[in-house]
């Protein structure tokens, strides 16, 4: 999940006011400010944009005026939670009704969605010279990042504004090298590791985010496990192969055996604060996150901690990956002021800006490969921008996270949830907890009206 950097303030002031300066249009692309010449393009037009809280979306809040300056549209830009979102845009959606003009494309909803005819595709937007500006470069975004935002039939739904992957994070490294090891590359040697540092100096071992139908996952598929047969075609759930259960047991005896007091209620934030003051030890989260143990203001651990990889196991390396963007809803009534907004929000000039003001997920290459980025993304000698790009890579290749994006995931990703939590905690075994997990998931999927 991505969140506000609580670094970006003191960092943006400066910035907020340079930009101000130039004015409105030498922040847009150059077809919407030409428009400033005469009567504005979107002059009487009411943008109904919706996202979840979220670092980039903060920053295109703030800039807002910038783009209604230029354009003459006015812009209701609503931002609730993470799930607070999910459940009213697929509502919206659900209804094709004109509520919102651009909308995120949530990773976990982005095939029901896509797949649904619930947005529209943007291809003929971004192909027509007079809607789009030449050197706006829809390839310049990871192919990796387009793919869950493309449909069955090859369109493109969504621009994406961030492309994160799950890593692993050990803030008290100095402890792992104390005790004679180096950064764990495999499952064993992660607990080899933890068994050596945990409550060395008061440090618990490992913690991770408590939505364990993101955290857990790269852990399942390393013991060669899987959330269904195979998706996207097959979407009948595996949660209780042997390979399923075993994963489960090794990754709550992590947090039972290593983690801190009522480590399975640590929300992302929590499990942030507890490694940038040297709490806990290990996790795995998304680099947005990780980059936060890089603030000297605010982190004890920075001169400390060392990144890598999530583990391989015996099936592996199978990285988390997550990619949000920016879509147009089939029913808005206002489709080509949305895809100026989207083009404004996302293209270099707005993108390069965000990361220059510390935003550490953009999805452009050329935003990655910037020094801007670069030199944010070097903590104590880790370079977190190659690690993501590595995972971000290896999953466009090997395919694994297409079980994430099919329709009916976000059933399987609550049953996840729930049986790491019975298992840490002790009411069930993994056998147990595994076993419930398939057998309510597959009575989800029916109600839903999945094929099985």
């Amino acid at each position: 999940m991505t969140q506000e950097l609580p670094t970006f303030d003191r960092r943006r002031r400066g910035l907020l006011q340079a930009g101000a300066a130039l004015g409105a249009g030498a922040l847009l692309l150059p077809r919407l400010a030409a428009a400033q010449g005469g009567a504005k393009k979107f002059a009487g037009v009411t943008l109904n944009v919706s996202t979840f809280s979220a670092a980039y979306p903060t920053l295109l809040q703030r800039w807002l005026p910038e783009f209604e300056a230029a354009t003459g549209a006015k812009v209701n830009f609503d931002a609730p939670s993470f799930p607070v979102y999910n459940q009213r845009a697929d509502l919206e959606l659900s209804t094709k009704g004109s509520a919102y003009d651009v909308v995120n494309v949530t990773f976990i909803y982005s095939s029901r969605w896509i797949n649904s005819g619930w947005l529209t595709p943007l291809d003929d937007f971004i192909r027509n010279p007079n809607l789009t500006a030449a050197d706006w470069d829809v390839n310049d975004f990871l192919a990796g990042a387009r793919a869950p935002e493309t449909g069955r039939d090859g369109k493109l739904y969504g621009i994406p504004w961030t492309a994160e992957a799950l890593l692993t994070a050990s803030s008290r490294f100095d402890l792992v090298e104390k005790a004679g090891l180096g950064f764990p590359d495999t499952t064993d040697d992660l607990v080899k590791v933890l068994r050596a540092v945990n409550r060395k100096e008061r440090v618990a071992g490992f913690v991770a985010d408590n939505h364990y139908g993101w955290t857990f996952v790269p852990y399942l598929h390393a013991f060669g496990g899987d959330v269904f047969r195979k998706a996207p075609d097959d979407l009948f759930p595996t949660l209780d192969t042997p390979e399923a259960i075993a994963a489960g047991e090794y990754y709550a005896n992590l947090l039972k055996e290593f983690g801190p007091d009522g480590a399975i209620t640590y929300q992302p934030d929590q499990v942030t604060q507890a490694l940038k003051l040297g709490r806990v030890n290990f996790t795995d989260a998304g680099q947005l996150h990780l980059a936060q143990l890089g603030d000297p203001a605010t982190s004890k651990t920075i001169k400390t901690v060392k990144f890598g990889l999530v583990p391989k196991g015996p099936a592996g390396r199978f990285p988390g990956t997550a990619v949000h963007g920016l879509g147009i809803p089939a029913g808005s009534k206002n489709k080509e002021a949305a895809w100026a907004f989207i083009q404004w929000a996302l293209s270099k000039q707005t993108t390069g800006r965000a990361v220059a003001a510390g935003y550490g997920s953009p999805a452009r290459r050329s935003d990655i490969d910037s020094a801007a980025f670069r030199e944010k993304q070097v903590i104590n000698g880790s370079d977190l921008a190659k690690l993501s790009l590595d995972s971000i890579e290896l999953a466009a290749k090997t395919g694994h996270m297409k079980y994430r994006t099919v329709s009916v995931y976000p059933q399987v990703d609550q049953q996840l949830n729930k049986a790491i939590e019975l298992i840490a905690s002790g009411q069930l075994s993994a056998k147990q907890a595994f076993q419930q997990a398939q057998a309510n998931t597959i009575a989800e999927l029916k109600r839903s009206g999945a094929k099985l």
